[in-house]
């Protein structure tokens, strides 16, 4: 009680009315309405595909369906795949746009974003056009060979993850650079005048240098992949539904809102464990952090004593 009192007395005024807007954005926007799609999943559904008055149970047993831990697997693959190949790709682009020359860099830079110039819808159809069974692309690589002759490039989970990847690399980019920027790169020249090699001091030194980078780059990318759903639907075939794909058949198709709730709060808890898995081994770790600090500190004054 005495530490939540200590707690309660050191939070700033100036700082608690800065923060309402947010939270108060939070609580409309995200919390409410995730709150209600959990209600609703408890619901039953109406003979026009609306909300009933009863609360039952049978729409969340209905989740042990033998076709949703495929989907839900293949959401989850989906989505953690492309967001590793998205850290692949990006960290090194992000270290090279850090150390570029700042004539160089804005040009870089403009052709990081130059696809949100574009509608996203386009840019889709665009690769679908790219990917076709007619398409030169796959003509030139049957013809060398790399392709088979009955081997489509559309209507699988290739494509849907090729998309993904397209789609969802400049958001990685652009944190990973923010971060990079920030980074001391004479730290990389100390590590190698200790001995280390370039590699080595790559993912020893700079790597742990943008972790905070890295863990909002994994955000911005694996969230909203995990809740993709015009990929799949246009790129994807019979077997490669999304979850989102499904939510959007139960609301659309079906009018089933609760068996849709149901599947979103799947989507929802798929999403927000991991990030509470993440905060919480951050705190743990910043916990542990300052306690070594504080012993070291304390060590080296009883020594001086």
């Amino acid at each position: 009680m005495s530490k939540l009192n200590g707690r309660l007395r050191g939070i700033n005024l100036g700082e608690l009315m800065l923060t309402l807007p947010s939270l108060g954005w939070l609580m409309v926007f995200f919390i409410l309405p995730s709150l209600i799609i959990f209600a609703i999943a408890f619901r039953t559904a109406d003979a026009y595909g609306g909300i009933g008055d009863s609360w039952t149970l049978e729409t969340i047993l209905r989740l042990v369906n033998p076709n949703y831990p495929g989907i839900i697997w293949r959401t989850i693959w989906l989505s953690v795949s492309n967001t590793v190949i998205c850290l692949a790709v990006s960290i090194p682009v992000a270290y090279y746009l850090a150390r570029m020359d700042r004539r160089w860099r804005q040009w870089a830079m403009l052709l990081v974003v130059v696809p949100f110039w574009t509608n996203f819808l386009v840019r889709v159809f665009a690769w679908k056009t790219l990917l076709h069974t007619d398409g030169t692309l796959r003509h030139f690589l049957v013809w060398t060979g790399i392709l088979g002759a009955d081997q489509p490039l559309l209507y699988n989970s290739g494509s849907i993850l090729l998309v993904l990847v397209y789609t969802y690399l400049p958001f990685a980019i652009l944190p990973l650079y923010a971060a990079a920027e920030k980074f001391d790169f004479n730290l990389l020249e100390a590590a190698r005048d200790l001995g280390a090699s370039s590699p080595h001091a790559f993912f020893s030194v700079f790597m742990p240098g943008i972790s905070r980078g890295i863990v909002t780059a994994s955000i911005m990318v694996l969230v909203p992949s995990l809740g993709s759903y015009v990929i799949p639907e246009m790129l994807g075939g019979v077997d490669s539904d999304m979850l989102g794909n499904k939510i959007a058949q139960y609301v659309y198709t079906e009018r089933n809102l609760p068996r849709a709730s149901a599947l979103a709060a799947v989507l929802i808890l798929t999403v927000l464990i991991p990030l509470l898995g993440m905060m919480y081994i951050n705190n743990r770790r910043q916990t542990r952090d300052r306690k070594e600090i504080t012993d070291t500190l304390s060590h080296h004054t009883g020594i001086r004593a």
